[in-house]
């Protein structure tokens, strides 16, 4: 087995236990303040082993990749709430699954920016995610939910920003060659700002929007998901990893959020969920493989 392999096996399962966990943390739950609290967990988590493992030395601190760092940061904390949102209105056994359709949204956004032509086999792989996340619209008419919902619509919205922030990192990380850590840094403690003032802003006006409900959920979605990232950049520095294997093995975390949070919340027809899924996943494989 590849040194690389299992890293990215990790970083997947962590990915797909992190769906859980968001998913526990939202549910019956104010959104602003579980995003804010979770950030800031991470954030923290994040800074604690960057402090401990190698100091601060390596973080560079110059106006253009402060502002660079900013506006991914306001990227990421777009995506993030519209996810949040979505995944407080729908069953974690669709949410999960429509998130995974991100390399979709990557080869058009690559297509549209930076004008790259898929060839034939990218087709098919489009084709066949549009036709799971198909079948997925057919079997929520079923749960009492349309494409229309609101919980999709936001889901889609989140995955859509998410893979734009994903095109983002490709050319700040590769034409502005700025250091993983550096910006990962800097993204961070500028999404606690971001999202506190968005929290702020909640509160401001709309006081009375609901309860907040503290749980141990919220902690822990953002820790995982900083040790999640940090297994995927360590397997990613590697000489001889193959990046499309990665992504397509990465992806594949929903299986886990799939099947744990189906269990966990008993949520129905999963028979016909996981046959919409395989088709999604077989999908987004000949995109990785053909990437």
């Amino acid at each position: 087995m590849a040194a690389w392999v299992l890293p990215i096996i990790c970083s997947a399962l962590t990915l797909g236990v992190y769906d859980v966990c968001k998913k526990h943390a939202v549910r019956e739950n104010q959104v602003m303040p579980v995003l804010f609290l979770a950030t800031c967990s991470g954030t923290l988590f994040f800074m604690l082993l960057t402090g401990v493992r190698q100091g601060f030395s390596e973080i560079l601190w110059t106006g253009d990749i402060l502002l660079l760092s900013a506006v991914k940061s306001l990227i990421v904390a777009a995506s993030w709430a519209c996810v949040y949102y979505g995944l407080r209105e729908l069953p974690v056994s669709i949410a999960a699954p429509l998130r995974s359709t991100s390399p979709l949204w990557c080869i058009i956004g690559a297509v549209i920016i930076f004008g790259e032509i898929p060839h034939g086999l990218q087709y098919l792989g489009m084709i066949l995610i549009f036709f799971g996340g198909l079948l997925f619209t057919l079997i929520g008419t079923r749960e009492h939910f349309s494409w229309h919902s609101a919980g999709v619509l936001l889901t889609v919205a989140g995955t859509v920003i998410g893979a734009g922030s994903a095109i983002f990192d490709k050319y700040l990380l590769g034409a502005r060659h700025i250091p993983p850590v550096t910006l990962q840094f800097h993204f961070s403690w500028m999404l606690v700002v971001v999202l506190g003032l968005g929290l702020g802003a909640r509160y401001l006006f709309f006081p009375a929007a609901g309860k907040f409900r503290w749980r141990w959920s919220i902690a822990v979605t953002g820790i995982l998901l900083i040790i999640a990232d940090a297994l995927y950049f360590y397997a990613l520095s590697l000489p001889e990893t193959r990046i499309s294997i990665l992504s397509f093995i990465r992806r594949s975390s929903v299986v886990t959020a799939f099947a744990l949070g189906g269990g966990l919340f008993h949520e129905k027809l999963l028979l016909p969920k996981a046959a919409a899924l395989a088709v999604i996943l077989a999908g987004v494989a000949v995109l990785s493989l053909c990437g």
